[in-house]
């Protein structure tokens, strides 16, 4: 089997300095389905992949290392169609979510929206428009 045998991600891990608030905003604010609910780590499933949170810090062999306040670890982006990315910013609004940037269709094709979660992690709902 060679590298180009890889087809898909099948999770994604967010180290977070504070697992308690990063997990109620994925479960409460973004809605996502909980899949384990470990007390060293939650799983969130997102179709046929997970968004893993755990605590920053040592893990197995390896450390993390500090983040600094409000530095972006990681950009993760959610697909949904042209018309759910402003039913999606009026939901964020509703819940008290900052947005970094409104609903706007951008020159290469996509319609964005861009916030932050707790992590200052820079979270995008985007759709193809073109």
């Amino acid at each position: 089997m060679s590298l180009t045998a890889i087809r898909e991600v099948d999770y994604v891990i967010l180290p977070c300095n504070d697992l308690a608030a990063a997990r109620a905003f994925y479960r409460d604010v973004m809605g996502f389905p909980l899949e384990e609910d470990h007390p060293e780590w939650v799983r969130f499933r997102l179709g046929t992949s997970f968004l893993t949170l755990r605590p920053r810090g040592p893990w197995l062999c390896w450390h993390d290392g500090a983040k600094a306040a409000d530095a972006v670890a990681v950009q993760l982006a959610f697909r949904v169609s042209p018309d759910e990315v402003l039913a999606c910013h009026q939901e964020l609004v509703a819940k008290g979510v900052e947005i970094l940037d409104p609903p706007k269709d951008q020159a290469f094709g996509h319609r964005t929206l861009f916030f932050r979660d707790p992590e200052s992690n820079v979270l995008e709902i985007f759709a193809e428009i073109a």
